[in-house]
């Protein structure tokens, strides 16, 4: 079989849940990633008949995918504001609106890069914010707390290899005070009802964890109702707060923070989705 009769295979496999364009991209990760092969020596390969244990190899791989599962939980590795991180089953995929966050946050923030931040992010996950925050803010003394041990596994690993000192706590922040007050509070809790899921892609639901995607109660504005309770009594007077929210639910979402912050403002994200709450206390 030759690279190009076997990416008409990943076409003709993965076609009952990719598109074709997902596919050729797919792929072309698959053979880069696993056979060491970058774009032009593909292309210059594509006619090329592969070893075959490569071929069963990539086949596998085309298996593994068409269950639904992400190429990033295949590769360990996920891709976020320039930098890799390690991710599994324990952590959620680093998404582009949450670049996007981060965004928001640096082009505030920066101005202040000389000073003695403190700032916390509430349900960190990989670790994917903090570090990257850490990354371009390198004064700031920066927390990150999460519910689940296994979450603040990865997001430690992460740190370590991209040389971040970063305070991890483990910590179920809707029964326990943040550990200290923070001059910026940063979050993209979990913000889907459980009555919500039937609209959840299935192979979100089947590989990513639950704990990050879903409140643990029909209210998806729960954590959201926490972190406004914690702006009133943790956030130091001056300091910012950092949102990534349900896009069906920003006007709602906006509203909890009404009156608690002297500036508040409803951001929509780059596809034009009520996405982001930034404010000043």
């Amino acid at each position: 079989m030759t690279f190009k009769e076997l990416q008409q295979y990943f076409q003709s496999e993965l076609a009952p849940i990719y598109p074709k364009d997902e596919t050729q991209s797919l792929f072309q990760i698959m053979v880069m990633e696993f056979l060491g092969l970058d774009r032009i020596a593909l292309r210059s390969s594509i006619d090329l008949p592969l070893k075959k244990d490569d071929e069963n190899r990539l086949k596998d791989l085309a298996a593994v995918l068409l269950t639904g599962k992400p190429y990033q939980q295949i590769l360990g590795k996920a891709a976020f504001y320039r930098l890799e991180f390690l991710v599994n089953e324990h952590v959620l995929i680093p998404r582009p609106e949450t670049e996007e966050l981060v965004e928001l946050a640096l082009s505030t923030l920066t101005s202040a890069s000389n000073s003695s931040l403190s700032l916390v992010d509430i349900g960190t996950g990989s670790g994917a914010i903090p570090i990257v925050l850490k990354k371009h803010l390198p004064l700031a003394e920066i927390h990150a707390l999460d519910v689940s041990e296994k979450a603040l596994e990865v997001a430690k690993a992460n740190a370590l290899a991209l040389q971040c000192p970063i305070h991890f706590h483990l910590m179920d922040v809707l029964q326990e005070p943040l550990p200290q007050n923070f001059d910026v509070i940063v979050s993209n809790p979990p913000y889907i009802g459980l009555d919500e899921q039937r609209a959840i892609n299935q192979s979100v639901k089947d590989f990513e964890p639950r704990l990050a995607l879903f409140s643990p109660t029909n209210d998806p504005l729960l954590f959201y109702k926490r972190i406004a309770a914690l702006v009133e009594t943790q956030l130091n007077p001056g300091g910012y707060l950092f949102l990534e929210i349900n896009q069906k639910l920003g006007p709602q979402t906006l509203e909890l923070y009404t009156g608690r912050l002297s500036k508040l403002d409803l951001i929509k994200d780059l596809s034009g989705n009520d996405r982001f709450i930034v404010g000043k206390k």
